[in-house]
């Protein structure tokens, strides 16, 4: 009686690991086909992925600084022109050294 509710025993632990790796088979399956639908939704709305959004980023930084060096070296220019500098709210396409006279 001992070795049958043994063996009883044994089968069940393996019904249950197999059931356990069953399990785990199926929710790496819908954890996939989740992934997949969540990138699908996101793609048709328009959202960008980290990586891409990074990299934009970083180029929008390296602009700002690209700017600001431009803008330095133009004040120093200025400076040794003797121009000064337009108002921040100055009207566009006015030629350096000209003042708006309204």
């Amino acid at each position: 009686m001992t070795t049958t509710s043994s063996r009883f025993f044994d089968e069940l632990a393996k019904l249950a690991t197999n059931a356990a790796g069953a399990a785990q088979g199926v929710r790496r399956e819908i954890d996939t086909l989740v992934k997949a639908q969540v990138e699908r939704v996101l793609n048709d709305v328009g959202v960008v992925k980290r990586e891409d959004f990074d990299v934009v980023r970083e180029m929008a930084q390296k602009a700002r600084e690209e700017n600001d060096r431009l803008h330095q070296r133009i004040a120093v220019l200025e400076a040794r022109l003797g121009v000064t500098p337009p108002a921040a709210g100055s009207q566009q396409g006015e030629s350096p050294g000209e003042t708006a006279t309204h």
